[in-house]
């Protein structure tokens, strides 16, 4: 009988194994990325005094409003350029990208697009 390992046990452990070479700090945070069916968050963190420096999220009210669908291409892009402007006005310009093992495509690839546009390097 074949074991079929569950998607989400494959990506949280591509996670770790990212997490091991990535770290955010003072000087260049950590912009980690978690998508869910109906969701995606974004948050800017310190890992060196474990800190979330700026988040955004479409279950706020305010990107919410802006969005027709909040599990779409077009929602990851905008709340891109939610978190980048937010963290540009907090005085973040750098960042190491963290896309919590997921693939690069599609949503996530649209909210780091997005968010280099908004003013982050990375």
């Amino acid at each position: 009988m074949i074991n079929k390992v569950s998607r989400a046990e494959v990506r949280q452990k591509k996670h770790r194994r990212m997490r091991n070479h990535i770290s955010g700090t003072a000087a260049r945070p950590r912009l980690a990325v978690f998508r869910s069916n109906m969701h995606m968050y974004a948050q800017i963190i310190d890992d060196s005094c474990g800190k979330t420096l700026v988040s955004a999220s479409t279950t706020q009210k305010d990107v919410k409003a802006e969005l027709e669908k909040t599990n779409d291409v077009k929602a990851a892009a905008y709340l891109g350029t939610v978190i980048g402007k937010k963290a540009v006005e907090a005085g973040i310009t750098e960042v190491v990208f963290d896309r919590g093992g997921f693939i690069y495509q599609g949503k996530i690839q649209a909210l780091a697009d997005a968010a280099r546009e908004a003013g982050l390097v990375f």
